[in-house]
């Protein structure tokens, strides 16, 4: 593959909407770096995370939403769409904004990895790319796999300069603008 091919984009951004209007529910469908992802569908462990997440978030942002799969317009010149596990962003953000949704005001993204072969190029690169470029303060990515929390922070120039890593277990502090302390003691109950 040559490097022009390699950045030619599977199809056009329109007809990726089109599919993903028609896409049954038992699917979720992402265009990140111009390729068409499949993302599974969550399973009890990672709506379990998800939650503790939310319920985390709330109780120390109140003034904050952890919007679930809310899609966002993410990459340069806007070609991407992803739809993270969950947005981070001022309560009625996106009121009245539709489905794909630009992530200006979007503080945090969250992804919860699946137990899938695409874990490692979606979640832990293409999309950490995608967010970075897109401006989002914070990528926080809960690895079920490895049992970690790494929190992706800085973005400049299309990559986020700080990815420090924690155990589950560990107190994990979220910076600005974000500015919250994880206990992720919890997350011990789902790791396999």
């Amino acid at each position: 593959m040559t490097a022009s091919s390699a950045k030619r984009p599977q199809m056009a951004l329109d007809d990726f909407e089109e599919l993903e209007r028609g896409a049954p529910e038992t699917v979720t469908l992402e265009f990140i770096a111009g390729k068409l992802e499949v993302k599974p569908v969550p399973d009890g462990d990672h709506a379990e995370i998800a939650m503790w997440l939310l319920l985390q978030c709330m109780q120390q942002r109140p003034d904050l939403a952890l919007y679930p799969e809310q899609g966002l317009v993410v990459e340069r010149y806007r070609a991407g769409r992803a739809r993270p596990d969950g947005s981070l962003a001022p309560r009625g953000t996106f009121a009245g904004k539709g489905e794909w949704a630009d992530p200006a005001h979007v503080l945090m993204v969250a992804e919860v990895t699946s137990h899938d072969s695409d874990t490692d190029s979606r979640d832990r690169n293409e999309k950490r790319e995608a967010y970075a470029a897109a401006g989002i303060p914070i990528y926080l990515l809960i690895d079920r796999d490895r049992h970690t929390l790494t929190v992706y922070s800085e973005p400049e120039e299309g990559r986020y300069v700080q990815d420090p890593a924690f155990a589950y277990g560990e107190t994990v502090e979220i910076p600005a603008p974000v500015g919250i302390s994880l206990d992720t003691e919890a997350l011990k109950d789902f790791a396999e």
